[in-house]
């Protein structure tokens, strides 16, 4: 059980870690609402792949990974603490700053080149979600360094000496 979810867990954050990658790379690509046909393009394959490898992939990370911090061999590792209050960050901030504004951006800009939306709400986060995905990059870099390295953050208290 250990060694699956231990490759699920990784496998998430392969997939976690490649979206945010991906995102990036399109986001810089973008071009801006003015050139709506091509905004509207680069928005909906930004929206699909926050839904269809981000999202999951965040799900998978966490899930395996509480699933692994419940078993007794992580209780007093330090660093699993810490990557279970980094990890809570990362679903946060992955549904509210990334998922959640890509998929609406790629909606709004869907319907305003259907003619039914207006051009003018377009873009107005462009800024921040560059980067809010950097971050998330770099507190995914963080937890992967935890994973492989283990660093010991609580020292296992002192037993008394025999009498």
């Amino acid at each position: 059980m250990r060694r699956t979810l231990k490759f699920l867990h990784t496998m998430g954050a392969i997939g976690l870690m490649g979206a945010m990658a991906c995102l990036v790379v399109v986001l810089s690509f973008t071009p801006p609402p003015a050139v709506l046909a091509g905004y509207a393009l680069m928005r909906g394959a930004m929206g699909a792949v926050a839904s269809w490898i981000f999202l999951p992939s965040l799900a998978l990370t966490l899930l395996a990974g509480l699933l692994a911090l419940a078993q007794r061999a992580f209780h007093n590792a330090g660093w699993a603490w810490v990557k279970l209050a980094t990890g809570v960050l990362m679903f946060e901030g992955g549904l509210v700053y990334v998922q959640g504004p890509m998929r609406q951006e790629a909606d709004l800009s869907a319907a305003a080149l259907a003619g039914h939306g207006d051009p003018a709400l377009l873009g107005q986060a462009l800024e921040g979600e560059g980067g809010t995905l950097w971050l998330l990059l770099a507190v995914a870099t963080v937890n992967v360094v935890l994973g492989i390295w283990r660093p010991r953050l609580i020292r296992p208290p002192a037993r008394a000496a025999a009498p």
